[in-house]
């Protein structure tokens, strides 16, 4: 569980803009350097259509007709999508798009946008986004490692990550027998294949259990 993972391949990207002319120029180039490539004229067509739990980029208009690009990543947030945002504004729109940079979509691109300067932002909001997937993957593992345990090794597994001895934790839990405890213990060391405490203390912490 603590070994170094590779970040996941992502390379799925959504194409977000209510004009036309700037969807089709976006995903002809982005096609052609060999992206999966979906392409939406609206906020509401993109949140009913893509999958969203799909790492990738989602390429955002701040400006759209009805949603906005804004209230299509708030929507995104609320969902715990992996996808990671990139805005499109116009002139006009840079302080909005900065700020959003600041709440934390990934970047933003000025209208017109320079072929090389898209390129470079999308590739690496790729980058970002399949170490958000793997960072996912990691937790999800961890959490059906630690389903695995029984109520009680739970318990005693939190008060051995937190340095407890076998007898503070016996008394803690009473009525509970400290050889009870060890064999409690063993049983959750065995089960999330850890070999002590420090180890347990930073499978939790580092897995948000």
């Amino acid at each position: 569980m603590n070994a170094t993972t590779p970040a996941a391949p992502a390379n799925h990207l959504c194409v977000v803009d209510d004009d036309e002319a700037v969807r089709r120029s976006l995903g002809l180039l982005l096609l052609s350097r060999g992206h999966a490539v979906q392409t939406f004229a609206s906020g509401e067509d993109f949140l009913a259509s893509a999958d969203l739990q799909r790492p990738g980029c989602a390429i955002l208009d701040l400006r759209l007709g009805g949603m906005s690009g804004l209230e299509v990543f708030d929507a995104l947030r609320a969902q715990g999508s992996p996808l990671v945002v990139v805005f499109l504004s116009g002139h006009g729109e840079i302080p909005m798009a900065v700020a959003a940079v600041q709440n934390g979509a990934f970047d933003w691109l000025e209208k017109p946008c320079h072929d090389e300067r898209l390129l470079d932002i999308v590739g690496r909001a790729l980058q970002r986004a399949g170490e958000v997937a793997t960072r996912r993957q990691a937790r999800q593992a961890a959490q059906a490692l630690w389903d695995k345990l029984t109520p009680r090794e739970m318990q005693v597994a939190r008060l051995v990550a937190e340095g407890k001895p076998n007898k503070q934790i016996a008394q803690e839990l009473a009525p509970l027998e400290q050889r009870t405890v060890e064999t409690h213990r063993a049983h959750a060391f065995a089960k999330l294949g850890l070999a002590n405490s420090h180890q347990l203390d930073r499978f939790l912490r580092e897995h948000g259990l």
